[in-house]
């Protein structure tokens, strides 16, 4: 087994699993109390409250797929799919650009435990890539004779 899917995998499941939970408790909100949170201006909240709710599935199919890469050692792709993934958490950070929703504490906190849940992913995609990218010794050859 190699060191990605050795040291990896489980870290992935974690990160993963942390961030289902808190963008399904916080898109769910959104969407249904979507007045509730700050309107861009122009745009209904009916329109806002559909846009929201296929981002959710659509962040979410990138997660399942990356993890699905990363389990069949596809890491690149793994990778890619993973990153477009973390945005889901961390565009909630947005609602701020439009003003403090004025919503419950227990949802206010999962605009944060989102974007924590997409910076531990970034983390873990560093981590990744630098692993899958590092050249050993061995692997270097010398252009000098």
């Amino acid at each position: 087994m190699d060191v990605l899917q050795e040291k990896g995998l489980t870290p992935l499941r974690v990160i993963l699993a942390f961030s289902l939970l808190s963008t399904t408790i916080h898109y769910t909100h959104n969407t249904i109390r979507v007045a509730d949170y700050p309107q861009l201006p122009g745009i209904p909240a009916m329109v806002s409250g559909i846009v929201v709710a296929f981002g959710w599935v659509l962040f979410t199919t990138f997660g399942w797929l990356g993890y699905r890469a990363y389990r069949q050692g596809r890491y690149p792709r793994a990778l890619a799919f993973l990153l477009v993934y973390s945005l889901a958490g961390m565009i909630t950070l947005g609602h701020f650009l439009t003003g403090v929703p004025q919503i419950p504490g227990f949802f206010f906190a999962t605009i944060f435990t989102d974007a924590a849940a997409g910076l531990a992913l970034w983390v873990f995609l560093t981590w990744a890539w630098a692993t899958l990218n590092r050249v050993t010794s061995r692997d270097q050859v010398s252009t000098q004779h």
